[in-house]
């Protein structure tokens, strides 16, 4: 029960994080030490699972699909969207400086935290970190070309598909892609609402991204996973100045429904940004949140690594309670800190 609890805190942890533009999922999910595990299980969901199904019934198919970590995620991740999106609306439009504050501190200690060097650390592992550096500071300016694809069903599907795609990235938050496309009101709104339509759309979307992308991890993470965990860490980096709070909209564009969709900004002091807005900077109310959020991963990074991580069963098991751990093939010393998998 202490597990279940523990990952279903989790959940709602991811759940708050993707409510809030700029801010990911992925991150919390790494930062808690679930994330490979996580990564590992979505894979499960697939063909596969059928032929667990057929080997070992309804007992197997529940180990193959790690549903004793599935399911408490997915009740804290769903419990959390449905319930922070008006706390989250609130203080984006009353407390913007704080908000993005404590999110700030939180990614910033989230970087270190996932960033230090495994044993087979080799110099060439820059060239991924770069790279992620680089995906996470231009995807935000692709993303309004979803608005091109006309349909709005489709572009509500295109959306689903890429921000549950992003809600796996550490770094990249799948609200700020929204925010990006223009459809980040249009989906919370929603979601608030309970419009089963809209609902059923967008969802479709996050069923292909998770069928596609996650294999595209897993893979990633079984041949590649030190160059895989630098990736990730550009990402999260990257992300930083998106939720940096003191901030001018330098460029932006008008989304089909005539809302703003931000594209570029110009990074200021606490001082300009008061000299500037004529608005108090909240140094001290900010400082302290961001010293909170990086308090707060300190303490989530310690209490991953203590959290053992359970092993979806492989399809090829001979036994219905045999089962492998993900990513096994991988020596020891490849575990990134503040990773279980």
């Amino acid at each position: 029960m202490k597990r279940y609890l523990g990952i279903f805190l989790r959940g709602a942890g991811m759940g708050a994080a993707d409510a809030v533009p700029g801010v990911s999922g992925g991150t919390i999910a790494f930062v808690t030490g679930i994330y490979e595990e996580l990564i590992h299980s979505i894979k499960q969901f697939g063909p596969s699972a059928f032929v667990a199904w057929r080997r070992g019934g309804l007992p197997m198919l529940a180990a193959h699909l790690n549903l004793a970590f599935v399911l408490p995620l997915l009740a804290g991740i769903l419990a959390s969207l449905v319930s922070v999106a008006h706390l989250v609306v609130w203080l984006m439009d009353d407390h913007p400086l704080l908000l993005n504050g404590f999110f700030f501190g939180l990614v910033a200690a989230s970087a270190v935290v996932v960033s230090r060097h495994p044993a087979d650390w080799k110099w060439w592992h820059l060239l991924p970190l770069v790279a992620g550096l680089l995906l996470a500071h231009w995807l935000p300016a692709l993303m309004p070309l979803i608005s091109q694809l006309g349909n709005a069903n489709l572009m509500l599907m295109a959306a689903g598909a890429i921000a549950i795609s992003a809600l796996l990235l550490p770094g990249v938050s799948g609200s700020f892609l929204l925010l990006t496309m223009g459809l980040y009101g249009t989906v919370m709104q929603g979601i608030r609402s309970f419009d089963l339509g809209l609902i059923a759309i967008f969802g479709l979307g996050c069923l292909f991204g998770l069928f596609f992308f996650s294999r595209l991890l897993s893979w990633l993470l079984r041949h590649h996973h030190t160059a895989t965990l630098q990736l990730l860490v550009g990402f999260i980096v990257g992300s930083l100045p998106v939720l940096w709070p003191w901030r001018e909209l330098v460029r932006y564009q008008l989304g089909p429904e005539g809302q703003m969709i931000p594209l570029d900004y110009r990074y200021l002091t606490p001082g300009g940004y008061a000299q500037l807005t004529g608005d108090a900077a909240q140094l001290p109310g900010v400082v302290a949140l961001m010293l909170a959020g990086a308090a707060l991963v300190l303490l989530l990074g310690r209490t991953g690594r203590r959290t053992p991580p359970a092993a979806p069963v492989s399809p090829d098991s001979h036994e219905p309670g045999a089962s492998h751990e993900p990513g096994a093939s991988h020596r020891s010393d490849n575990k990134e800190e503040g990773s279980d998998a």
